[in-house]
């Protein structure tokens, strides 16, 4: 009797046991499409800072590594599909060869390029991530349904950097900008962050330098002599902001101006969303997976490419969704929060699709600050007191 009763009660809990176990979900092939331009870059200053040739897409790669260490347990799979326009070449024919393989596309690239991407008739339907450009007009009146952004803005950066001069009540800027293009837009950005947090703009100064053999054996005395001579007589302030951003003299600032005076902005003390010395909130473990994948440290491109793998993959694993249209959704929705080492979950913007984010504040060796700072407040988000809230934007196109 006994066995009998054994023989009848195991079947049926092997058949409940097979019942109750879930099924695997159905595979999800994914695939991301990197987008960038060989463009013309700076040559570095110093012996020190090394020619780095493969900015951005090295984090785009890293990014899907971690997407697949995820998406493993998901039955997902991820693949990044690598476009590089050459100098002379057409971005929008890339362009049109990637969007035919993937909608889901993280774009290096600058504004007009951007743009001409974003306005393919191919990317009507893309969700297209900007790693790169900091220009305003991309989140205002220049804005684009089918762009988002986690490079943080010029107006970002300003918001980040006045927030703390501001604590340090260093409220009398000395302003000195280059004449190119986004010299200008940052130098904009600082004086709409001075008025916003309560500073002035002492003076401002175009400042026009041909730095000539600045590694030639007497290159320094040059520099040492020229740049007093191009900030003498300035009047009363407690610091300059410099905006530099094809690394002219901005670097020949510091020791250097007639007046000793810290310096801020593209040089000196930067606002970025990545710096090789951060290490708060387990950034050390990102720095140290980057540099054992590809021998040299994790730039700020490099961390905003990555950053952009890392949203579509959250998206992909947290939507439950299959589709382009619906990660999109998901990207927008209230939910979403992607990771990135700044101690908070990070959302974007409905406004102007602007990933919110802490921004840090760093010299060239180490941390300084973060911000936002201790004491601005806002009603929803204190990042959104970083750059353009909602009742400001200019943007116009439909989130």
């Amino acid at each position: 009797m006994r066995i009998r009763r054994l023989a009848f009660v195991l079947p049926f809990a092997l058949i409940t046991a097979a019942n109750a176990t879930p099924a695997a979900p159905p595979a999800l092939s994914v695939e991301i499409g990197y987008l960038g331009r060989d463009y013309p870059e700076p040559i570095p200053i110093s012996l020190l800072e090394p020619v780095v040739t493969d900015q951005g897409i090295q984090g785009a790669r890293l990014g899907i590594k971690d997407n697949l260490a995820t998406g493993r347990f998901l039955n997902q799979s991820y693949h990044l599909d690598e476009k590089v326009t050459a100098r002379g070449g057409d971005i929008a024919v890339d362009a049109k060869e990637l969007l035919q393989k993937t909608q889901l596309i993280v774009a290096d690239l600058e504004p007009a390029d951007l743009l001409r991407v974003a306005d393919l008739p191919e990317a009507r339907d893309a969700v297209i991530i900007n790693a790169r450009a900091s220009n305003d007009d991309l989140r205002g009146k220049d804005c684009r349904h089918n762009v988002f952004h986690v490079a943080p803005s010029w107006n970002m950066r300003a918001d980040a950097l006045a927030q703390y001069m501001a604590w340090k009540r260093w409220n009398r800027w000395f302003l000195l900008r280059g004449s190119a293009k986004e010299d200008l837009e940052y130098a904009a950005a600082m004086k709409r962050a001075a008025k916003k947090f309560g500073s002035a703009i002492a003076e401002e100064r175009t400042i026009v330098f041909d730095p000539g053999n600045r590694r030639s054996e007497t290159g320094h005395e040059q520099i040492q002599a020229q740049i007093p001579m191009l900030t003498q007589s300035p009047p009363v302030h407690d610091m300059v902001f410099v905006a530099d951003n094809e690394e002219t003299f901005g670097e020949y600032l510091l020791w250097r101006t007639s007046v000793p005076k810290p310096v801020a902005g593209t040089h000196g003390l930067v606002a970025v969303a990545w710096h090789p010395s951060y290490e708060q909130y387990g950034g050390v473990q990102l720095q140290n997976r980057f540099a054992a994948m590809t021998k040299r440290a994790m730039t700020e491109r490099d961390y905003m490419s990555w950053l952009a793998v890392r949203a579509f993959g959250e998206a992909v694993t947290r939507s439950q969704k299959t589709d382009v249209a619906g990660w999109r959704a998901y990207l927008m929705s209230k939910n979403f929060q992607v990771a990135g080492f700044k101690g908070q979950g990070m959302s974007f913007r409905t406004w102007d699709r602007q990933l919110r984010q802490p921004i840090i504040l760093t010299g060239p060796r180490s941390l300084v600050s973060m911000s936002p700072q201790e004491g601005f407040l806002h009603q929803n988000y204190l990042t959104d007191t970083l750059g353009v809230d909602a009742p400001e934007t200019e943007c116009k196109s439909p989130g």
